[in-house]
C-alpha cells in the first residue's frame, strides 16, 4: 500500500471500525489492528442518541441495523422516593423526525457485528485481528507502523496512526505515558434477562432511569425486544481495569435490597442471573489528543462516566468528524495531516469537555437522597418530558 493513501488504526472497538468506514469514505485505505483473536461482545445495551444514529445511517449502516436497533416510544425518568415515574420523555417516531434521525437502543454485539460486516465489504479497508500495534517512528516519509501478531513482527507504511485502543490505550501511552486513567469511585453493573421473565408492563419499548439514593439503575429492550439490559452503578472500591469481570450477584441484589429502593427494581435485579461488572474510570479532560501526524479517539482520548450516554456517541463522532479533518489534507493546498488532526482535536475538544461535564453533574443528580432527591424530583416533573428532551438538543443536534 501506498503510504500516502494508508492509515492505520489501532482498535476495532465501535470508534476504531466507525473511523476506519469514514476514512474509507474520504478515500484512504485503512489497515485496522485488533489485539483479539476475534471481535466478540463487550458489555451489553448501547444507546445512540440522534447524534450518532445519523453518522452511522450516513455510512450505510441502517439496512444491517434495522432488525436489531430499537427506537423506544420514551425514556421515563423514575424516582425511587416516589417509587415510581417523575416524568416520560418523548421519543418515537415524532422525535426522530424531529432530529432527523432516530433514537436507538441496541446490543453491543449487534452494532459491532453490523460494522464489521460493513468493513468486510469495503476493499479498501483490511482488518488484521490478532495483531496489534506496538511502535511508531515518524520520518520524512511519514510514519512506520510496528505491529505485532504472535511472535511475528511487521513494519508498514502510513500517512497517519489513529489510537482508537479505548481507555487502556497503547498508543495514548506511547505518547503521553503521564495521562493515566482515573477511578470514579463508582462501579457499573451489566446483565441482561429474557423480556417474558419480567410482567408486560415492565418490558415497554422505553428507557428506564431508576434514581435512587447514591446508585442508579437503567434498564432497556435490546435484540429486537427479547432481552432486557440492565445497568445498576453503585459506589465501591474495586477497581481492577477491564470490561467484563465475573461477579458475585449477591453483591448487587443485596446493594438493592434496602425499603428505598421498590419493588419493581428489585424485581429487576433480581431477575439478572449473570452479572459482569466495571470500574468506572475516566481519562483527564485536559490532556493531548494529537502529536504530529497521530491522533487519539473516543475512550482513548476522553474516556467519560456513562451517564449522558454518550460515550460511544462521542466516539462515533470523533471518526466522522476526524475523517473529514484528514479527507481535507488530501486536496491540493490542503493542511498537513498533522494540521488536520490538531483541527479535528480544536474541533471536538469543547463539545466533548461539555458532555463529560454534564455526564459527571447526572451522576451526581440521579445519586441525590432525602431532602434534595425530593427536590429534585419536584423539578423535573414541574419541567415536563419535552422541555427535559429539548435540554438535551445540543447534543442530539449535532451534524459532522
Amino acid at each position: 500500500m501506498a503510504a500516502s493513501r494508508t492509515i492505520v488504526v489501532a482498535g476495532a472497538g465501535i470508534g476504531g471500525l466507525t473511523a476506519s468506514l469514514a476514512l474509507a469514505g474520504q478515500g484512504f485505505r485503512v489497515i485496522v489492528l485488533e489485539r483479539a483473536e476475534r471481535l466478540e461482545e463487550a458489555g451489553a445495551g448501547l444507546q445512540l442518541s440522534p447524534n450518532a444514529s445519523r453518522v452511522l445511517i450516513d455510512l450505510g449502516l441502517q439496512p444491517r441495523l434495522a432488525a436489531r436497533a430499537i427506537t423506544p416510544d420514551a425514556i421515563s425518568i423514575m424516582s425511587a422516593r416516589s417509587g415510581g415515574e417523575v416524568v416520560r420523555l418523548p421519543l418515537g417516531e415524532a422525535a426522530t423526525f424531529s432530529a432527523g434521525a432516530p433514537y436507538w437502543v441496541v446490543h453491543r454485539a449487534d452494532l459491532q457485528t453490523a460494522l464489521q460486516a460493513h468493513v468486510s465489504d469495503n476493499p479498501d479497508i483490511e482488518l488484521r485481528l490478532g495483531c496489534q500495534f506496538e511502535d511508531v517512528v515518524a520520518h520524512a516519509k511519514g510514519l512506520t507502523v510496528v505491529q505485532r501478531s504472535g511472535m511475528t513482527r511487521q513494519q508498514e507504511l502510513a500517512v497517519a496512526l489513529i489510537g482508537a485502543d479505548g481507555i487502556w490505550s497503547t498508543v495514548r501511552h506511547h505518547l503521553f505515558p503521564e495521562v493515566q486513567p482515573q477511578f470514579s469511585g463508582l462501579i457499573a453493573w451489566r446483565g441482561t434477562l429474557d423480556a417474558t421473565r419480567l410482567p408486560r408492563e415492565h418490558t415497554s419499548r422505553r428507557v428506564q432511569l431508576w434514581m435512587g439514593p447514591n446508585a442508579h439503575l437503567v434498564a432497556y429492550p435490546i435484540s429486537g425486544a427479547r432481552q432486557i439490559n440492565v445497568v445498576a452503578v453503585v459506589p465501591g472500591t474495586w477497581n481492577r481495569p477491564g470490561w467484563s469481570a465475573a461477579s458475585d450477584a449477591y453483591e448487587i441484589k443485596n446493594a438493592f435490597a434496602s425499603s428505598q429502593w421498590p419493588g419493581t427494581v428489585r424485581m429487576m435485579v433480581g431477575a439478572v442471573d449473570d452479572w459482569r461488572k466495571w470500574a468506572l474510570f475516566t481519562v483527564p479532560d485536559r490532556g493531548e489528543w494529537t502529536n504530529g501526524p497521530i491522533a487519539l479517539l473516543g475512550d482513548a482520548a476522553h474516556a467519560m462516566l456513562p451517564f449522558a450516554a454518550q460515550g460511544a456517541g462521542m466516539a462515533i463522532e470523533d471518526a466522522a468528524v476526524l475523517a473529514k479533518c484528514l479527507g481535507q489534507s488530501r486536496n491540493e493546498g490542503g493542511p498537513t495531516v498533522a494540521a488536520a488532526l490538531q483541527r479535528y482535536a480544536r474541533m471536538r475538544r469543547s463539545r466533548v469537555m461539555r458532555v463529560q461535564r454534564t455526564a459527571q453533574k447526572s451522576g451526581q443528580i440521579y445519586h441525590l437522597r432525602g431532602v434534595a432527591a425530593y427536590a429534585r424530583d419536584l423539578a423535573i416533573k414541574a419541567m415536563g418530558g419535552k422541555r427535559m428532551l429539548a435540554r438535551q438538543n445540543w447534543i442530539y443536534g449535532w451534524r459532522s
